[in-house]
């Protein structure tokens, strides 16, 4: 996958994304529980990054078959070690971006998608391939990330660089939250989509302390781009203001961050 819009390179980050994958975990459940998969159906899951909710759809449900693509080979190729490792054999991984699926007309039962959309380079177009494939009554669940300030850990970030860094390597928050107030809803509707249904959904990341999520950002390289912008002696300046937002948060069971994201079910 090409850099745009100041998007981390997902290529580079497969190894180490991992890191965040039980934070995220909560949404995935929650779009499996929304898919509701049958037995013999055979689901898509786009984007689906290191293998993420195809993995445990097709540990779960063993008599499902499960194909995952992502726009990324390292995403994939990690995705297909895991696959290989759990011995799964109703699943498999191909390289292939959302907006050129090679699989044919109508080949699919049901179609999921975590935190993908909104990050596709023409997420219509990708909204229409996804009908496609999908038969005739088909189902499709997915997840975007919705308005900035629900979604705390990018908002932070946006807050702590905007006036640190240059503009040209500020995080991509505009691409982010781009299918927050209504647009998912409008584009499933425009390509085709029927019965759309979403809801705003919450969760949360939870850590010791902020040491513990700070080392998470810095081991994770999500935030590579922008601290590889700062001017020497930075760091520190960065870190404490991390910590300033991160304050209001610390609980007596830790660090407990929420988010916000938009769940969507369609029928084709």
């Amino acid at each position: 996958m090409s850099r745009q819009d100041n998007q981390p390179d997902w290529d580079t980050l497969a190894e180490k994304f991992d890191l965040w994958a039980p934070h995220i975990a909560p949404v995935g459940e929650a779009l499996l529980a929304a898919l509701d998969a049958q037995p013999d159906d055979h689901i898509l899951d786009l984007a689906s990054g290191t293998g993420e909710p195809a993995l445990t759809l097709a540990q779960r449900q063993p008599r499902v078959t499960v194909t995952g693509t992502d726009a990324a080979a390292g995403m994939v190729q990690v995705a297909e070690r895991k696959a290989r490792e759990q011995a799964l054999d109703n699943l498999q991984f191909q390289t292939m971006a959302a907006e050129s699926l090679s699989f044919p007309d109508e080949h699919f039962d049901r179609l999921i998608c975590r935190f993908g959309v909104m990050l596709f380079t023409d997420p219509e177009a990708g909204l229409q391939q996804m009908l496609r494939v999908l038969k005739p009554g088909g189902r499709c669940a997915l997840a975007v990330w919705d308005t900035l300030k629900g979604m705390t850990g990018v908002y932070w970030t946006q807050q702590v660089f905007k006036d640190r860094i240059p503009e040209s390597e500020q995080p991509a928050v505009d691409k982010i939250v781009s299918m927050s107030g209504g647009v998912l809803e409008g584009l499933l509707e425009k390509v085709g989509f029927s019965a759309v249904e979403t809801q705003l959904n919450r969760f949360e990341y939870h850590f010791s302390d902020f040491d513990a999520y700070w080392q998470s950002c810095v081991d994770s390289a999500i935030m590579k781009q922008q601290l590889d912008a700062l001017q020497p002696g930075q760091l520190d300046e960065v870190k404490n203001a991390f910590a300033a937002l991160a304050q209001p948060y610390q609980t007596d069971d830790g660090l407990v961050i929420p988010h916000e994201y938009r769940l969507a079910v369609a029928i084709k």
